[in-house]
């Protein structure tokens, strides 16, 4: 039985074999952890020397049905010829498994590397990419997994921040100040009059893997419905206004290769890139009694961090009430 505090403490590297080896396989080697701190994820290679991915997911964030719905949408993914990651499934057509108390999938490695943002050939095909697999996630909706929901996610985010303890009191008002901001400035604005679909949730370059010009998708983790924007805003990271907009146009060119893209989308770019914000060091401080976290991200209880992430979210609220230049 794992501990809600400490769910992967009896993971090691043996139960990790016996719980794959309970699954048919047969591994000669040693499993490499890879990165990974919301899930444990593993390098293996079995007895043909086929190389597999293995994520041991983390006990209590997504029930069976969510974590199969993910699962479902990368199969039809597939059938429709997008390059995504698609798990492994036993002879009974089985993908989400379960072994020493552990639920786990395991993805064939798909070799590659991050494509360069700077290259417009990258992002035309990184937007054709996503348009592709938008076309499929547009044809019926998620119905157990996550909604986004801007306003009631910044707000959780800033009261798991403002419980931490971990901001003084200068600093716990600055922070009440401009997270209450941000969230009035995200009510005002008409989320519904956008399409929602089935989308990646965290299409950031690490989960895009490939070479030249042929790239694929990986870690459908925080698949959701969202307008489509959701997954085109991270690739647009310049703070130069002419490579910036020559970022948008690749992507969106791109994107409209298989689906018309709704320009009205962009004024949520903002706002998502500020719930990002709040969410990413709320996600940290709930997670800190998992061992992993205080090994990765250290600089998270010291005093600078905060006035940083402070100063980080003012200025995205500016950022939030302005056309950007990109686009003027």
């Amino acid at each position: 039985m794992t501990s809600p505090l400490l769910p992967f403490a009896e993971l090691s590297p043996a139960l990790v074999v016996s719980a794959i080896e309970s699954l048919g396989f047969w591994l000669p080697g040693e499993p490499f952890a890879l990165n990974s701190y919301e899930n444990r994820v593993y390098m293996v290679h079995d007895d043909d020397r086929k190389r597999w991915v293995v994520k041991f997911y983390r006990p209590g964030r997504w029930t069976d049905e969510q974590i199969q719905e993910e699962h479902d949408w990368l199969f039809q993914l597939a059938d429709a010829g997008v390059p995504v990651g698609v798990p492994w499934r036993n002879d009974a057509g089985e993908s989400l498994h379960h072994g020493e108390g552990f639920r786990i999938a395991l993805f064939p490695q798909l070799s590659g590397q991050a494509p360069e943002l700077e290259n417009p050939s990258h992002l035309f095909v990184l937007g054709e990419l996503i348009g592709q697999m938008h076309a499929v996630g547009e044809r019926q909706e998620f119905s157990t997994r996550l909604r986004l929901e801007p306003v009631s996610m910044a707000a959780q985010a800033g009261e798991v921040v403002m419980a931490s303890g971990w901001m003084d009191r200068r600093q716990c008002q600055a922070y009440e100040r401009v997270s209450s901001a941000m969230i009035r400035q995200m009510e005002v604005i008409d989320w519904q009059q956008f399409a929602w679909l089935r989308v990646h949730g965290d299409c950031h370059i690490g989960n895009m893997l490939g070479r030249d010009e042929h790239f694929a998708l990986v870690d459908f983790d925080d698949a959701l419905m969202a307008p489509a924007v959701q997954d085109l805003w991270m690739l647009l990271t310049s703070e130069d206004v002419e490579e910036r907009f020559m970022q948008y146009s690749e992507v969106v060119e791109g994107y409209e290769q298989a689906r018309e893209f709704d320009t009205r989308e962009l004024e949520l770019m903002e706002p998502l890139r500020a719930l990002r914000l709040v969410r990413h060091s709320a996600w940290v401080v709930s997670r800190w009694e998992d061992p992993a976290f205080p090994a990765a991200f250290p600089w998270v209880r010291g005093a600078e961090f905060w006035d940083t992430h402070i100063r980080q979210l003012e200025q995205q609220r500016l950022a939030m009430d302005k056309t950007p230049r990109w686009l003027a």
